[in-house]
């Protein structure tokens, strides 16, 4: 029992990997540039990405101005949270639980043309890998994974917009140079990133999972259960504490 108890426990390194390879969505921060070089200001936005032998490969719309920025300085950094679906999410931030992110720090290196489309060409077999695992999944599941709620539909669905030729991208490699994990308590945690590369992802997309569907519906419920209780108790906490004041304000008066 004890060898099994060891063999559930994440790593860091794992922790990060799940993160990275799960979601699509993160915040990139690059220094702003003029004609007179970098000002030490930060431009961020949300771009999406995938994750290829460790690394995030990032797609930025031409109009950014991180396209601009990173000519004059490749410095980054780039955020991913826990990809929480949508209300779930909500309902944590609501009690103060925020999902768990990896921060990395690092330079950011534009992919030319042949470099770009052998990239372009994993996005491809990323999305019918999953669209594929998806398909497999019980009914439940899939069709949560295939709903029309943009933060719980699948990974492959948010990212087709990257190949479906309406918008044009300049592609990134991100090369990574710290990683630090951070708890859902705000507590930082660095985390050596060639660990990152060298272990496996264990995601809902990997098929071994199908057979703990329900195991992962009973995870969720007791979280929802959770923080309900925490929002009756503080909703509680604060009708008394009305009433209280209340109280003491009418006899005042």
């Amino acid at each position: 029992m004890k060898g099994n108890n060891k063999a559930t426990l994440l790593t860091l390194a794992e922790k990060c990997k799940n993160i990275l390879a799960s979601n699509w969505l993160g915040h990139l921060n690059t220094i702003k540039s003029d004609a007179k070089g970098s000002k030490e200001n930060i431009y961020t936005s949300k771009v999406k990405y995938i994750l290829k032998r460790g690394k995030p490969y990032i797609w930025v719309p031409e109009h950014e101005l991180h396209n601009v920025n990173t000519i004059i300085d490749e410095r980054s950094s780039f955020s991913v949270a826990s990809p929480y679906p949508g209300p779930l999410g909500k309902l944590l931030r609501s009690v103060n639980k925020f999902p768990a992110r990896v921060a990395l720090t690092g330079d950011v290196v534009t992919l030319k043309d042949k470099k770009a489309q052998s990239v372009a060409e994993s996005l491809k077999e990323v999305m019918l890998s999953e669209e594929k695992t998806v398909k497999e999944f019980s009914y439940t599941v899939s069709g949560v994974l295939s709903s029309s709620n943009q933060f719980s539909t699948s990974r492959s669905e948010n990212l087709k917009e990257l190949i479906d030729g309406v918008e044009k991208y300049v592609i990134y490699k991100f090369n990574i140079s710290s990683c630090m994990f951070v708890d859902g308590n705000g507590g930082t945690h660095e985390v050596d990133f060639e660990d990152i590369e060298k272990c496996k992802a264990d995601l809902l997309g990997n098929t071994s999972l199908r057979k703990n569907d329900s195991s992962i519906l009973r995870i969720l419920a007791a979280c929802i259960m959770d923080v309900f209780f925490l929002s009756l108790i503080n909703y509680i906490f604060n009708f008394f504490y009305f009433i209280f004041y209340s109280t003491l304000f009418c006899e005042a008066n």
